[in-house]
């Protein structure tokens, strides 16, 4: 369902319990702002949200990212930082 804000505003009661079927998509400005959704939808959205630990993700980010981390480190330890010979005047 797809409401404006005013809308939203005004039938907050019907717009929390019709969001217990399906998310209400609430409206501002021609475009949508918001979405109501029940508190089971969403600590169903926290749950998976979070599943991944730190270091789980720190762990994929480097098996799927593994050559470009190589290429930087190698470029690191052949010409330092960047900006290592700026000045502070």
């Amino acid at each position: 369902m797809q409401v404006t804000a005013t809308q939203a505003k005004n039938r907050f009661g019907a717009m929390c319990a019709h969001a217990k079927i399906e998310p209400v998509f609430v409206e501002k400005d021609g475009r949508i702002d918001t979405v109501i959704v029940s508190a089971r939808q969403f600590s169903e959205l926290q749950a998976t949200n979070h599943s991944d630990t730190l270091a789980q993700r720190k762990a994929q980010f480097e098996q799927s990212h593994s050559a470009w981390l190589a290429e930087q480190k190698q470029r690191f330890e052949a010409h330092g930082l960047w900006c290592d010979d700026l000045r502070v005047w």
